[in-house]
């Protein structure tokens, strides 16, 4: 069984974490460069045996997409063409960076490191990504 890879994709920055081999606990891996978010996943699909790739999909309370939409669907679009052997879900990234910031905060971080957008991003992914498998746990009855 692959991996699972989430990406909180951003304008600047894009979080990504990254499932256990079985898919079971999500870890926040690293915080690209949005710019050179295709170099980073062309290295580690390389390296890694990934079986899907999960991306948080911008949604506003209201249910419409959000203005991040415009930029997420094209980024989408090119994983499924280069990595057409991967399927690429969505998952609601409604809340994740709330829900960072609040673990961070959990965790004891000092209000400086809780500020760094890297770390936040990363966390968001790894929020994602567990959302995500938890739901397939809950769908799947195990």
């Amino acid at each position: 069984m692959g991996r699972i890879l989430s990406i909180d994709y951003g304008k600047k920055r894009t979080g990504i974490a990254v499932s256990d081999q079985l898919q079971i606990i999500a870890n926040g891996l690293t915080t690209v460069e949005t710019s050179k978010i295709f170099d980073f996943l062309n290295e580690y699909l390389q390296k890694e045996d990934v079986s899907c790739i999960v991306v948080g999909l911008p949604k506003q309370m209201n249910n419409e997409p959000s203005e991040n939409m415009k930029r997420v669907e094209p980024f989408v679009n090119r994983l499924k063409k280069l990595y057409p052997q991967i399927p690429v879900e969505y998952w609601d990234e409604r809340f994740s960076s709330k829900m960072a910031e609040q673990a961070m905060r959990d965790a004891g971080l000092k209000k400086k490191d809780r500020q760094n957008k890297e770390l936040v991003d990363e966390i968001s992914a790894a929020i994602i990504l567990q959302g995500y498998m938890e739901s397939r746990r809950i769908m799947s009855g195990k």
